[in-house]
């Protein structure tokens, strides 16, 4: 075992690798409830649901998306293990579940046409886009494109990803949240003191404090900090809050029945093949041709952006700054993005939570394997995905945060062409929700700089060609 995921060479050890691929599973199990939630707008009780056939579609879709989420982590997570040998996972990635709800399921109810129609046509769109993801990954198409990225936006992309996890967790426990005048506020303390009711707060100040047990017992060069922080604090949650874990799994044998029914038979129909060129929904071929495009270049440079934020943290870059076996990588991302259009899920991508793995020390395939078998459980064990508490996972994802900016440190901020480009890619991933924006607006500017300061060269074509192609989205998809 030592010496096919070579644990050893790569200076980690079996029970780190262990505990790396555990603190990955439970940062981001929260996937396995929220994206059937994003994509069949949270099912038969969901904002999108109204009486009759309406809400049943919806719930047979949420059925069937919850199925295919959780073995697509599966699969993906363990083509990382046995393939790639990386200790990176994957599952449905957020934004483009969101996204694939607007076009194909609400899209498909406000459109008059059938929900569960509009859900297939979806899976024959990323199904296509799966396929030219695998082209463009044997070709080595993709990988020469992530090695192109200027030095200033490879530094800058870890540093974003950073701020961007840390923003995620910030969120899932409310010590962030909306203002109507200035959009964001920290947890409000004094209103429920006010109010003597501290139940809203109480899972922002775990995390707070969650976060700093994680801080100290790095500090202390504790093994397994991340995963032990988790633990604490899950712990202090329900001592807190006098609950007790419940388990409900009434509804797993449904769930497995609409999986088979509307899920893994959608892009083997005819019928969904008409409808993703010319559903009502879409609005047309080149509608679908756009959407293809679209889900192509999130997808990927989702998936650049993380490799390159996780294999920095890891130290598993090459000579040239590039994440080592960055082509297996990109293999492993485009198979489980063509999986789980079979299975009937929105796309799989490399997840940023990995980087939650990789802090805890997890450098091999071992602990993509811990982490693939830990989702597979889920599929008869759910409620346990659940037990642990957002404020105990919100902690790992903020400490992760703090450990990737220090990329950015390495960028040349005396230099305008360098500064511009590395802050925009760091600040808008957060600001717009995602990691490819980040990289679109940091490469467009990039080329402009570069462009009216006589700078441009015969190597910036790709980046050129990358931010044509990020300018083209933007102005034909709001996202």
């Amino acid at each position: 075992m030592d010496k096919f995921f070579k644990i050893s060479e790569r200076g980690s050890n079996v029970r780190t690798e262990i505990f790396g691929g555990l603190t990955t599973f439970f940062a981001m199990a929260y996937i396995v409830f929220v994206n059937p939630n994003q994509v069949a707008a949270e099912g038969a009780n969901g904002w999108l649901a109204a009486e009759g056939a309406n809400a049943a579609a919806l719930g047979q879709v949420w059925n069937s998306v919850f199925v295919a989420s959780i073995l697509v982590a599966f699969i993906g997570t363990l083509l990382y293990a046995v393939y790639a040998k990386l200790p990176y996972a994957q599952a449905c990635g957020m934004g483009l579940n969101s996204f694939f709800c607007t076009c194909f399921v609400s899209g498909a109810y406000f459109a008059g046409v059938d929900i569960i129609d509009g859900y297939h046509s979806g899976m024959v769109i990323v199904f296509i886009s799966g396929l030219i993801f695998i082209t463009l990954s044997i070709t080595g198409a993709r990988q020469y494109v992530a090695k192109a990225m200027p030095d200033c936006l490879k530094k800058a992309i870890p540093a974003g990803i950073g701020l961007f996890i840390a923003f995620i967790g910030f969120q899932n426990v409310d010590i962030i949240q909306p203002n109507q005048y200035t959009l964001l506020q920290f947890v409000d303390i004094n209103g429920a003191i006010k109010s003597g009711d501290m139940s809203g707060v109480i899972p922002a100040l775990l995390a707070l404090l969650g976060l700093i047990i994680i801080a100290i017992l790095a500090k202390y060069k504790v093994k397994g900090n991340v995963i032990l922080g988790i633990l604490i604090t899950t712990v202090l949650y329900y001592v807190a809050t006098w609950q007790l874990p419940s388990f409900d799994v009434s509804s797993i044998e449904q769930s497995f029945k609409d999986f088979g029914e509307i899920g893994i038979t959608g892009i083997f129909q005819g019928q969904s093949w008409v409808d993703a060129f010319g559903g009502a929904h879409i609005g047309g071929i080149f509608n679908a041709i756009v959407l293809i495009i679209t889900f192509c270049l999130v997808d990927m440079f989702d998936t650049i952006g993380t490799l390159y934020g996780a294999a920095s943290e890891a130290n598993m870059l090459d000579k040239n700054g590039d994440p080592i076996d960055i082509d297996k990588a990109m293999v492993c991302d485009s198979t489980a993005t063509i999986t789980g259009a079979v299975l009937g899920t929105s796309t799989c991508t490399t997840f940023v939570e990995s980087s939650a793995g990789v802090a805890a020390g997890a450098r091999s395939g071992l602990a993509s394997l811990v982490t693939s078998l830990c989702f597979l459980a889920c599929l008869f064990l759910t409620p346990l995905a659940s037990i642990i508490p957002s404020c105990a996972t919100a902690p790992a994802l903020i400490y992760v945060g703090v450990l990737m900016l220090k990329s950015f440190g390495k960028v040349d901020m005396t230099d305008v062409r360098n500064a511009v480009p590395a802050f925009l890619a760091l600040i808008m991933m957060p600001l717009t929700y995602s990691i490819a924006n980040g990289i679109g607006i940091g490469a467009i500017s990039y080329v402009l700089i570069t462009l009216f300061t006589g700078n441009y060269k015969k190597k910036d074509i790709v980046i050129t060609i990358i931010a044509v192609l990020f300018i083209f989205k933007f102005v034909t998809i709001t996202m």
